[in-house]
């Protein structure tokens, strides 16, 4: 299994609630840092399904890497 930073502009709990409800839907562990706007995501799923599932919160997501 594989972690990936991601930035996502979360601003409040119902942004980290919408990242929650895409993430959940994939079948992977994840944790949100809030305060931080970042999510890491264990998963060996491509980088590019993470992405583009983060996308579907409407939010801007940019790939940091691997951690």
């Amino acid at each position: 299994m594989t972690t990936r930073e991601f930035f996502v502009d979360m601003t409040c709990e119902g942004c980290s609630g919408a990242v929650t409800r895409v993430l959940q839907k994939l079948d992977v562990k994840f944790e949100i840092d809030l305060p931080n706007k970042k999510v890491f995501i264990e998963s060996d799923k491509g980088t590019d399904v993470l992405l583009e599932t983060l996308k579907k919160t409407g939010k801007t997501v940019t790939y940091i890497g691997m951690k």
